[in-house]
């Protein structure tokens, strides 16, 4: 197929509602498209039930009674492309060498197909080659056995990893030596984590599908459902109906939140759809912090006025910290704080006064946030800030109430459970160390950015990615590219062909595995993992589709293997390893929440793991309470003639995944290369509709960071606020500019100017 051009796209309105006949038509053409009928009709049936598979999309939990077509639009374009049958071998290899692959977009590079058998990429070849699975694991094996020190490796891992392969690769790399354990979860919700760990001492969500059904009031922050995760539109309706209100908090107004058209029930194929914004608070990019603190304030205020806001009970027995936040917090005289929270927000007093009233018109209150407030400099302190708001009325740790930070992955919340972490708790580490008779490292390894900036410096003997695609989701484009190419070996264990395969070490492999929805049988055999989703209840996932070629391993055997010829006669079994069960009970022994793990694994759905704030009411924090935090003061500040740039997905994507070329709820068809600008801030600026532009990304080392040749789209966005889709933009996130505590790349608050375009990409 041709590699499409994604800088001339047909541009119209906005969508006013979500899914509908044409997320049905939509899900069917991918389908077929990719797997055909035969092969994807039985995969689409089995997605999401018990018995079947998880969806390797988003992480969102699947209600107890499901539908016979359990899964969103998105999560049948994942499947289907994992269904495809379209396959990539060495003779796709023979035709392509590696610099014309490298000129391909990520979108002509996914839709090849299924990779089918190991390849290599020697040192100064121009074209990988076929490569036997012996040969291949052996020189992995070598050059780990040749590093001057462990943490000269570094083990990357994508959420789509099972819970068997993520805590069997943890293992083998703390048997090596080292804790250089980056993960996706270091570029999207490690400032949910470390907010969490600080102020209620679980750096997870407390609520369960139950609790966002019984909420009196819902806030959906800096998260757009009905593109990045639309089965949680079911369970907002669902919610709704039952008299529920919702808060809508985004820069772009989404179709999603504005009416959900099911398409499981009638009337969502012919019908409007549910309503179910009640308030749309349209915030300045970075403005979340200084909302949040606005209307704690207000509560403050009312109840020092006698009011009787706040659950003081619950405050003063579960709670720490809470007259240092309240002083902090009231400090400021009065129209300094609501012109800055004005300036800050963008928005009027009075509605953030309605939020305040909505808010002390319910009893149960549930915050849902995800990457628009995870990746800003100041997202820990925006996170500890919406946890104050919960606080105040006592709404963690009660039924319908409590923090919901959406993971973007299928079990990336299941790889952190499992031990993938670069700073593990001590207690971990002695439990696995007793479990295995091994002496794990104690020194904390690298994260995502961390890792970038020692594969820069020449530290990085052994790049290993176990799923993912490292370059096109890392920030600071032509950095992670010149860091990745001063490391010895990349291996990418994979599915597809992606940006990764084409910007490498020196030397390269590309090791093929099993997808998700691919049954993994061994001596005739079915084996079966598990995975954790964004409410923290485990299930069993069996695929069900004949593999396409018998080169594809499970990401088990390529870990055990690798151990296997490492570490030779070693306190690890690593042969044993081949029977899941033997690693489920591994885990059994190292993992609280986890025993008796094998029998729990087995039940129809499931089960939920312990969560101490939303069962006991206990917080394991340094305090033994919850923590009340005084957060301060911060938005960005944008310059005279800029914009601060989010990056977002469009509908035809999931992460780095390019489905196709449209983003039908925003109105945009056939290209990617958009930068959506508020008219009032266009005209300003001179940007006409249609016209054509560079981003220039501005950032105090001096060095300059351009996305070239963008459409100009006119679209309703907060004023001072663009958006345009990763990876493409990634290239304006500079590697240095993160998060305070959490070091989460700042890919939503980018401060750009615009220039002529000049050349087209």
């Amino acid at each position: 197929m041709p590699d499409p051009a994604q800088d001339a796209p047909e541009v119209g309105p906005p969508k006013k509602s979500a899914a509908g006949i044409p997320a049905v038509i939509n899900s069917v053409r991918h389908v077929n498209d990719q797997a055909g009928v035969r092969r994807g009709l039985p995969a689409m049936l089995a997605l999401n039930q018990k018995g079947g598979f998880d969806c390797p999309g988003c992480a969102w939990p699947e209600p107890d009674k499901r539908h016979k077509a359990e899964f969103c639009e998105n999560g049948a374009k994942a499947v289907a492309e994992e269904a495809t049958r379209r396959t990539v071998g060495a003779d796709f290899f023979a035709r392509h060498p590696v610099a014309d692959l490298f000129e391909r977009s990520g979108y002509w590079l996914g839709q090849q197909g299924r990779l089918t058998e190991p390849m290599y990429l020697a040192e100064d070849a121009t074209h990988y080659e076929p490569i036997s699975w012996d040969r291949a694991l052996d020189l992995v094996a070598d050059e780990l056995r040749g590093l001057e020190s462990p943490d000269g490796a570094v083990f990357y891992t994508s959420g789509r990893t099972s819970n068997e392969a993520a805590f069997a690769y943890q293992l083998f790399a703390r048997q090596l030596g080292t804790n250089n354990l980056p993960d996706c979860s270091n570029m999207c919700h490690e400032s949910s984590g470390s907010a969490l760990v600080e102020t209620l001492g679980v750096g997870k969500g407390s609520v369960s599908l139950e609790d966002v059904y019984e909420a009196d009031l819902i806030i959906v922050a800096g998260q757009n459902p009905g593109t990045n995760h639309p089965r949680m539109l079911s369970a907002l309706e669902k919610a709704k109906r039952r008299g529920t209100r919702i808060i809508t908090v985004n820069p772009l107004p989404e179709a999603g939140m504005k009416a959900f058209r099911n398409p499981q029930y009638a009337r969502g194929l012919v019908g409007r759809g549910t309503e179910l914004t009640d308030l749309f608070a349209q915030i300045r990019v970075g403005g979340d912090l200084a909302l949040f603190s606005a209307v704690n304030r207000l509560l403050l205020a009312a109840d020092r006025r006698g009011e009787q806001v706040l659950d003081h009970a619950f405050v003063d027995e579960f709670t720490h910290g809470f007259e240092d936040f309240a002083e902090a917090l009231l400090a400021e005289p009065e129209d300094e704080f609501w012109a800055r929270t004005e300036r800050d927000t963008g928005l009027a007093r009075e509605l953030i006064e309605e939020i305040a009233a909505m808010t002390v018109a319910s009893e149960r209150i549930v915050v849902c946030w995800a990457m628009g407030l995870t990746q800003h400099k100041h997202s820990v302190p925006t996170i500890r800030e919406v946890v104050n708001f919960l606080l105040l009325r006592g709404n963690v740790g009660r039924p319908g109430a409590g923090v919901c930070p959406v993971r973007g992955h299928s079990n990336v919340q299941g790889d952190r459970t499992m031990g993938i972490f670069e700073r593990p708790a001590a207690s971990f580490l002695d439990a696995l160390d007793a479990e295995f008779g091994i002496e794990s490292p104690r020194g904390h390894g690298h994260d995502t950015v961390n890792a970038i900036r020692a594969m820069g410096r020449g530290e990085v003997g052994v790049f290993f990615a176990m799923g993912g695609n490292f370059v096109a989701a890392s920030p600071d484009t032509g950095v992670t590219e010149e860091a990745m190419r001063r490391v010895g070996l990349t291996v990418h264990v994979s599915t597809k062909l992606n940006r990764s395969h084409v910007v490498t070490g020196a030397r390269a492999l590309i090791l093929p595995a099993l997808a998700r929805s691919d049954r993994d049988v061994v001596d005739g055999q079915s084996r079966w993992v598990t995975v954790e989703d964004s409410m923290g209840l485990v299930h069993a996932s069996h695929g069900v589709l004949a593999p396409l070629s018998e080169g594809m391993y499970a990401e088990v055997d390529i870990v055990r293997e690798l151990g296997r010829r490492l570490f030779g006669d070693s306190p690890v079994d690593w042969d044993a390893m081949a029977d899941y069960d033997r690693i489920r009970d591994h885990v059994a022994g190292v993992v609280p929440g986890f025993e008796d793990f094998n029998a729990k694994a087995r039940r129809p759905g499931g089960f939920a793991l312990p969560h101490a704030p939303r069962d006991d009411r206990k917080f394991p924090t340094a305090t033994g309470l919850a923590n009340f935090t005084a957060n301060g003061t911060y938005a960005p500040e944008v310059p005279e003639g800029r914009l601060l740039l989010q990056t977002l997905r469009s509908h035809d994507q999931y992460n780095t995944t390019i489905y196709g070329l449209d983003d039908r709820y925003r109105g945009i068809r056939h290209g990617r290369r958009v930068v959506l600008v508020n008219p009032e801030d266009a005209r300003e600026l001179g940007l006409a509709d249609g016209a054509y532009t560079d981003l220039v990304g501005e950032w105090s080392d001096g060095r300059e960071r351009r996305a070239p040749h963008f459409r100009v789209v006119h679209y309703p966005t907060a004023r001072g606020s663009a958006a345009a889709y990763y990876p493409e933009t990634n290239v304006l996130v500079p590697l240095d500019s993160t998060a305070d505590v959490s070091n989460t790349p700042t890919s939503k608050s980018v401060v750009v100017r615009f220039e002529p375009s000049t050349q087209r990409v």
